[in-house]
């Protein structure tokens, strides 16, 4: 029995015998999507599993739905677990949750009391780390597409996410971010069943106003969207444990972004080191065969890529990484250190300091 399941941070597929149970699908899913609680929706217009009312041992066989080949979305009821690490996968996803999302800015906690800013607070990681990369960058060969896998750094702002993608399916990492943000808006209006308030975290008319301003960051279920959008696989890799999250898999072709705990950079493969990236490409064609897909060995090359940086610590582990606070010096570690000294102090912007 295969499943397609659909969660916060994109898409994952889901492989059970034919005697699997009600409890072997949730540990399942569990799994895969790293969501312990949660309710799910199946079908199209999506409708509710009455997932309270099914014994664990039921046998997914014996459900008056058909499964096999069902999509299934996620719901979290722990929204702030889910929503605080990385889609991901899926890199993810990030929406506005009580700690560090998958950019360079986090949310307040919701209902504070006192004098706490209503506004987000903005990170910004270590200069060094972009700076150590771009000076010595590193480069994988790819024979197969007659060139080198190479990252191509974006801007520390908090569109770095808009801009890695649309440098690759639109061509330009400046020109076509106001475009990205306003296909999401319109996306979130368009499905107000599966877009709810629940999962965004915000009414959903709100967000649509957030998403389009320029300093409002984007993480996985942005992603998600652009991803059917331009019908494309966006794979997410994660610099820090080499996680690869697919967003609309199956498609046949994908581009590649890397997600180092703070930021985006996209990837791409230019036909030597030091080419114009004019020439770079990153998109690339997929194609299956029986059950292995190849795509040149970009998605490999890229992997690869990414161990190299793992070594060289391009990444924020936003658990444990020091931390200061930009108005008043005071230094702590973790984003939970940030989202507690912002309540207490009503502070909003902080700094990895360079190592």
């Amino acid at each position: 029995m295969r499943l397609r399941v659909r969660g916060p941070e994109g898409m994952t597929q889901v492989n059970l015998d034919d005697n699997a149970t009600w409890t072997d699908l949730k540990h399942a899913i569990s799994q895969k999507t790293d969501t312990p609680d949660f309710d799910l929706k199946y079908g199209y217009p999506p409708k509710p599993f009455n997932t309270e009312s099914i014994d664990g041992a039921t046998k997914l066989s014996d459900l008056p739905i058909k499964l096999d080949g069902e999509q299934l979305i996620v719901m979290p009821r722990n929204l702030q677990a889910q929503l605080s690490s990385p889609m991901s996968n899926s890199h993810p996803p990030p929406q506005a949750v009580k700690g560090l999302p998958s950019q360079n800015q986090v949310s307040p906690p919701q209902h504070q009391s006192g004098n706490f800013p209503d506004q987000q607070l903005s990170l910004q990681r270590s200069k060094k780390k972009a700076v150590d990369i771009e000076s010595e960058p590193p480069e994988i060969p790819v024979p197969s597409l007659d060139g080198v896998m190479v990252l191509r750094v974006m801007p520390d702002d908090n569109s770095c996410m808009f801009r890695a993608l649309s440098s690759a399916v639109l061509g330009s990492a400046l020109d076509g971010m106001t475009e990205l943000r306003s296909v999401v808006a319109q996306t979130i209006q368009a499905e107000p069943d599966l877009y709810t308030k629940a999962l965004l975290e915000k009414e959903p008319a709100d967000y649509c106003k957030w998403i389009q301003r320029e300093e409002s960051w984007g993480g996985g279920i942005e992603l998600s969207i652009l991803s059917q959008h331009f019908d494309i696989e966006i794979c997410s890799i994660n610099v820090q444990d080499l996680r690869v999250d697919k967003f609309n898999e199956g498609k046949p072709t994908r581009c590649i972004v890397v997600y180092s705990g703070i930021h985006y950079d996209v990837c791409a493969v230019t036909p030597y080191a030091g080419a114009d990236p004019d020439f770079d490409r990153k998109v690339f064609d997929i194609v299956q065969t029986g059950d292995e897909e190849m795509d040149g060995g970009a998605l490999e090359a890229a992997r690869e890529l990414c161990k190299v940086l793992q070594g060289r610590h391009y990444f924020t582990d936003t658990h444990g990484f020091d931390i200061s606070c930009g108005q008043c010096g005071q230094s702590g570690k973790g984003q939970q250190w940030a989202v507690e000294h912002a309540k207490t102090t009503g502070h909003s912007n902080f700094t990895e300091p360079d190592a």
